[in-house]
């Protein structure tokens, strides 16, 4: 099946041509969303994303999600497409004054359905990519380090910065937060090789937990590559043996070049490449 030009729209299960303007996602980011690839017409890691989903509504007092009512629609919208991206949003709905939520908020759920983006290319995960670090930080918010809300902002700026670049166009910027910490990339989260194992920044004050961050853990632990969750700056990136970026859609792109640092696409990225292609 050819996919359309645009999104097709589901509301609330329904076929939709536009969102209601007075949704709280729109005004306020009063929800979260999450990104689901489509391979054969089969969605990857579909009950990983409904866990993240519902672990997030219970964060932000959202109603907690049908799973049953989700993974039907879902189901439906991925049906016979080879490769297409889903997208769903889990907002408060509407109502309430202002920042204030209704006693009973009802949760809209809003569904997309994309065509598979070109720069999720073979080629960026067989050569590696540039990255750049952004100058736009990320702020530190405990209660919501980890969740995929729609309060983006941030990622929306510094990914303007990749944009404006003169030169090579990097792939993907690398961000951190107000002390200078190393989080993620403005789309993935990030991991480094070093010594055999990996390393990947805590997410205890800002970002995303991604699932590919999840999956590709737990691929470490199955090949029997250490990982470590801590605290890194920009001198243990300048250190790194590898490095790669990662998310659902694009994958593993192992990374050739930040500024004047070069990295070899090693043989720890290439072993993950494989591990999560069977995940």
């Amino acid at each position: 099946m050819a996919d359309e030009a645009g999104p097709a729209i589901w509301v609330d299960g329904e076929p939709a041509a536009a969102l209601l303007a007075t949704d709280r996602g729109l005004h306020y980011g009063d929800g979260l969303f999450e990104t689901l690839a489509v391979h054969d017409g089969r969605i990857r890691h579909l009950a990983r994303h409904l866990a993240r989903l519902s672990h997030g509504a219970s964060c932000l007092d959202l109603p907690p999600p049908d799973r049953d009512t989700l993974r039907a629609e879902l189901t439906q919208a991925a049906e016979g497409y080879e490769r297409a991206v889903l997208k769903l949003l889990y907002t408060a709905g509407s109502g309430g004054r202002g920042y204030c939520r209704p006693a009973q908020p009802v949760a809209r759920r809003i569904l997309l359905r994309y065509p598979w983006p070109a720069a999720a290319s073979a080629a960026a995960q067989a050569e590696g990519v540039r990255v750049r670090l952004c100058q736009t930080r990320l702020a530190g918010q405990p209660r919501l380090a980890g969740l995929k809300h729609l309060n983006r902002l941030e990622y929306v700026l510094a990914s303007r910065e990749l944009a404006a670049e003169g030169g090579e166009p990097a792939a993907e910027g690398l961000l951190l937060d107000g002390e200078g910490t190393l989080v993620e990339g403005t789309r993935s989260n990030l991991f480094l090789v070093r010594g055999g194992g990996l390393l990947t920044p805590r997410l205890e004050r800002c970002g995303v937990a991604g699932i590919a961050r999840a999956v590709l853990m737990e691929c470490a632990a199955a090949l029997g590559l250490p990982c470590e969750e801590r605290r890194l700056d920009l001198d243990d990136l300048a250190q790194a043996e590898e490095v790669f970026v990662c998310n659902s859609i694009i994958g593993i792109w192992p990374v050739r070049a930040w500024d004047d640092h070069r990295y070899l696409v090693g043989p720890v990225t290439r072993r993950l490449q494989a591990a999560w292609e069977g995940a």
